[in-house]
């Protein structure tokens, strides 16, 4: 503990220092990134950044959950006509780029799961929109940990970074950013610094437990004498009374023991207990703050606490944690890569969440049938989502005609 409170004043000394070098004229922010870019949060004398958060595991499977399953989701691009009639753009320029390939060196997949990841650790995900001829050819994403952002004017925003030792420099003309929870338009509030105690305590306590497996003292019993032992007794105890009665080929022989010795067998203590419970409530915190049902990650412990069972609690992680996520991202692309003559065309960019039901054959049949059976969808857009070649006469609508008015006449 003391070497700990050293460190911990060593860092706030260094802090401040640093901070006596800023103009006075710059005020202290939470929301700057210029002050706390490439730093390490402090809590409970662990470090808090990406790296020593994602090497929890719960963290780990919460980002790894969130961002594989909105790059797995398809990002469509469609069109709607002054009738209403909404169709699929695959002809628009931000079709291949959205949907197949944002940049040379990265699948769809990829660069959204790299932005999903930064957005839910550092709150804000970057990626350099590159033109050619005032159209959009590629996306380059940009790390968001050593981003720097500051407002130009009433509508115009800095973003600089380092790109492989290289500083770049770019306004918001030529920036794709999405923002996370906390709407500035600097941007959006960092899960790793407002989690920095959630995520310390976390470390901490898989440190505790980590260094009492490692370096700690849990024999299942041990041996009490009456008196002092010389150096020839203990020889003997250790070498030869440890040697003979311990291990599994030896469980349930008896032990013979003379001289005043006492054998007591030791239990888990209360101690040993409260850690287990502190694993347990740290993997519980973690997934709050990532708004991730714990059983979603492995833990189930619980699991029926909320809602009639682990299936609502799916579908409120779709609801409630996803689609904030989701429509954060289909607002940004609109808003920043749409040019005006777009959005005179009724261009919008949007998730297919249907790309969901791929694994569940059954919640894809009651779709399919719903749409069908109320004339929402047609034979050969169903065959279209199963990857099925048209069928003729498979464009028109049709819906079940049982449920028709009632005439009022006589009965046959």
């Amino acid at each position: 503990m003391a070497g700990a409170g050293v460190s911990r004043k060593t860092a706030w000394q260094g802090l401040r220092q640093w901070l006596m070098l800023k103009k006075a004229s710059t005020p202290l922010s939470i929301r700057d990134p210029e002050h706390w870019r490439n730093r390490e949060f402090d809590s409970y004398g662990e470090p808090v950044n990406e790296a020593s958060v994602l090497s929890l595991a719960a963290a780990w499977a919460c980002v790894n959950l969130i961002a594989g399953t909105i790059a797995s989701l398809p990002l469509m691009v469609y069109r709607t006509d002054r009738n209403g009639s909404r169709t699929l753009a695959q002809d628009h320029p931000l079709y291949r780029l959205v949907h197949n390939s944002p940049n040379a060196l990265q699948t769809a997949v990829d660069f959204w799961e790299y932005l999903a990841a930064s957005l839910e650790l550092r709150g804000n995900a970057y990626a350099r929109i590159v033109r050619s001829g005032g159209r959009v050819v590629s996306l380059i994403p940009a790390s968001a940990s050593a981003m720097t952002v500051r407002k130009l004017d009433s509508s115009r925003l800095e973003y600089s970074w380092n790109d492989d030792g290289k500083q770049v420099t770019e306004t918001s003309d030529n920036m794709l950013h999405i923002r996370g929870f906390g709407g500035s338009p600097l941007g959006g509030l960092s899960t790793l610094q407002f989690g920095a105690q959630v995520f310390g305590l976390s470390r901490a306590v898989h440190s505790a437990a980590g260094s009492t497996f490692r370096n700690g003292l849990r024999p299942s019993g041990v041996l009490t004498f009456e008196q002092f032992l010389t150096t020839d007794q203990r020889d003997i105890i250790e070498k030869r009374l440890v040697e003979k009665f311990v291990g599994a080929m030896n469980a349930g022989r008896p032990m013979v023991l003379e001289g005043g010795t006492k054998w007591e067998q030791l239990t888990i203590n209360p101690e040993d207990a409260q850690m287990l419970e502190s694993r347990s409530f740290s993997i519980e915190e973690v997934a709050r703050m990532f708004g991730v049902p714990p059983h979603m990650i492995g833990h189930t412990a619980n699991s029926t606490s909320w809602g009639t069972g682990l299936e609502q609690q799916t579908l409120g992680f779709q609801k409630f944690t996803l689609r904030r996520r989701l429509k954060r991202i289909e607002q940004a692309l609109e808003k920043q890569l749409l040019t005006e003559e777009d959005r005179s065309q009724g261009v919008t960019i949007e998730f297919s969440l249907e790309g969901l039901l791929r694994g569940d054959s059954a919640a894809r049949s009651s779709f399919y049938q719903s749409g069908l059976m109320n004339g929402w969808m047609t034979i050969n857009e169903v065959r279209a989502l199963e990857n099925l070649p048209p069928v003729a006469g498979g464009d028109v609508p049709r819906m079940q005609s049982q449920n028709v008015p009632i005439s009022g006449g006589p009965t046959a």
